[in-house]
């Protein structure tokens, strides 16, 4: 005789498609999760759990200026380009000339002060191959992808400008006091080391710690060598003055590289 089975033993209805791994725990009376696939083919979608952060890829090219990514750097690299092949092929004389009128001295900064102070940010003592120089692309291509090309501008001349000021006007008053020659109201002042060394001062405040100290520590100790070499103790002083002007920036570029980032930490 055929055997009907009573209520608590009637199995539930199998949804069309179910696999069948499921039925062993409908039978059993324990409810199983289905996995995404399982959830897909019985017609409910469940949200699938979102990756993590894809791990950024390293690109060294970034390392340097592009006219779309950091156009005031790349723009200014290339002016110093043109600058420096003046200075290494041009008549001698002729070169004199434009350093002189660049210069900033005590006598050009007391005749056309912004002038010299435009001027003489055009020009790299030493070349494209000095140690300022290669920094100058590298420093202001990574302040500049941080903070704007804008923004790395006034960096730049908020060290190149209030430090050519702290280094000449004592030699002015030197001179004035008697304690210097008169010559040295007319000596060669130019370049970007100024600027590139607040520019690194910035940039260190941006970085990580583990990146920070090294750059700090390092940049430092040349500046400490060269105090202590005492061959042009102005300058030298500049630097220093320079590199603690690019310190004290640091919460206004933080603030600007959080902004520029946004709220998301794009």
């Amino acid at each position: 005789m055929e055997r009907t089975a009573p209520p608590h033993e009637t199995a539930a209805p199998t949804p069309a498609g179910a696999p069948v791994s499921d039925l062993s725990g409908l039978l059993d009376g324990v409810p199983r999760q289905r996995g995404p696939r399982e959830t897909a083919v019985a017609g409910v979608r469940e949200p699938v759990p979102a990756a993590g952060p894809p791990l950024r890829r390293i690109r060294p090219w970034r390392l340097l200026p592009s006219p779309k990514g950091t156009p005031f750097t790349f723009g200014y690299a290339i002016v110093l380009c043109l600058t420096s092949l003046i200075s290494a092929y041009a008549d001698p004389a002729l070169v004199h000339a434009l350093l002189q009128g660049s210069s900033t001295d005590v006598t050009h900064l007391v005749r056309t002060p912004e002038l010299v102070l435009i001027g003489s940010a055009l020009w790299v003592a030493g070349g494209v191959t000095s140690p300022f120089a290669i920094a100058f692309v590298l420093v202001l291509t990574a302040l500049e992808r941080r903070i704007g090309g804008v923004r790395t501008a006034g960096v730049f001349l908020l060290g190149h400008v209030p430090a050519t000021l702290a280094t000449e006007v004592p030699v002015g008053l030197a001179v004035l006091a008697g304690h210097l020659p008169a010559t040295s109201l007319h000596r060669l002042d130019y370049g970007v080391s100024f600027g590139v060394a607040a520019g690194i001062g910035a940039l260190a405040g941006l970085l990580p710690p583990w990146l920070r100290l090294p750059l700090l520590t390092g940049f430092g100790w040349m500046l400490l060598q060269d105090l202590l070499a005492f061959t042009d103790p102005m300058t030298n002083w500049g630097h220093v003055i320079a590199l603690g002007i690019g310190i004290a920036t640091w919460p206004v570029v933080r603030r600007w590289y959080a902004t520029r980032r946004g709220p998301a930490g794009g």
